[in-house]
């Protein structure tokens, strides 16, 4: 009964941060244009680094040196997946952009499993590319435009992201490493490489944030305290707890609160063939992650071990 509870903890807490991501396509329109991606990208770091770093201090805990080693990887990691994604999907069409960074749920797992060793059964890339499927339907009713530089951008921000998940797993497993810790630093980089960036590219951040009334101000804190700080700290809590391929295929479903959310704030109308890949998205994932669950128990893997 324990295990299942903590189980359900982490997949419902991956569950929230899939909404909260879902979401930040409609934040993210509000607030940017071509000229100031990288400087949205640094006030948005700034902001959730020193977050974190207030509650890291606030706490009295020092970051370890394995921590600052392993963050500033992954951090890398992180805003070459936040860079490649934003301009991707300014130089490319929803519908390819949708399609190609759902191939995460592909890429993760297979990865995961060339790295370990694991062996995944065939059933669980047919409940993948099911949900690949889905979202193909959702983002554009089932057309697809002609190949662009956006696509290759968005394919290089999709195998970032399996390779970020991935990496986050395998650094930390087995060491006692502070998910709280990890995700500032994780953070903190971020910041340092789009604040250098901003320097040499669009817009200036003072002159970014010059521009800002009281909705921009409020919809940016949301997009820092909800789509920022909670939605990193989770993953990389949850990526400790579970496997990464868990922890891809829940969040998979970040297409489907997209739209969602798109319908109910923003008024967006969604076709039959979009209901469709709406269901296919939650069945691949739901008999994915039912799968996945199954495989690791029947392979149980060395007990992680967390920091209080």
């Amino acid at each position: 009964m324990t295990d299942t509870l903590s189980r359900f903890r982490v997949d419902l807490l991956l569950f929230l941060v899939a909404v909260s991501w879902g979401s930040t396509y409609l934040v993210a329109k509000e607030l940017v244009t071509p000229e100031s991606v990288v400087a949205l990208l640094a006030v948005r770091m700034l902001l959730a680094a020193g977050v974190m770093a207030a509650v890291v201090a606030a706490r009295r805990s020092r970051v370890s040196a394995a921590e600052l080693r392993v963050g500033v990887t992954v951090g890398l990691l992180l805003a070459a997946v936040f860079v490649f994604e934003t301009f991707g999907i300014a130089h490319t069409s929803a519908t390819n952009a949708g399609l190609i960074i759902s191939l995460t749920i592909v890429l993760t797992p297979m990865l995961d499993s060339a790295v370990t060793g694991r062996r995944l059964p065939g059933r669980f890339f047919v409940a993948a590319v099911t949900a690949v499927a889905g979202v193909a339907l959702l983002a554009g009713n089932g057309a697809l435009a002609a190949p662009n530089l956006g696509d290759g951008l968005i394919l290089i921000a999709a195998i970032a992201r399996a390779v970020h998940v991935t990496s986050m797993h395998r650094l930390t497993d087995g060491k006692p490493m502070d998910s709280l810790h990890l995700t500032t630093v994780q953070l903190a980089t971020c910041a340092v490489v789009f604040s250098v960036a901003s320097l040499v590219h669009g817009e200036s951040v003072p002159s970014y944030v010059g521009r800002f009334d009281g909705t921009d101000a409020m919809l940016l804190l949301y997009l820092v305290l909800v789509c920022t700080v909670f939605a990193f700290f989770v993953q990389i809590w949850a990526v400790r707890r579970t496997s990464p391929s868990r922890v891809s295929l829940l969040l998979g479903t970040e297409p489907v609160w997209a739209a969602v959310i798109g319908v109910a704030v923003a008024h967006d109308s969604i076709a039959v063939t979009g209901l469709c890949g709406i269901a296919l998205i939650l069945a691949g994932t739901a008999w994915g992650r039912a799968i996945e669950q199954k495989d690791r128990l029947s392979k149980p893997e060395r007990q992680l071990v967390t920091a209080p």
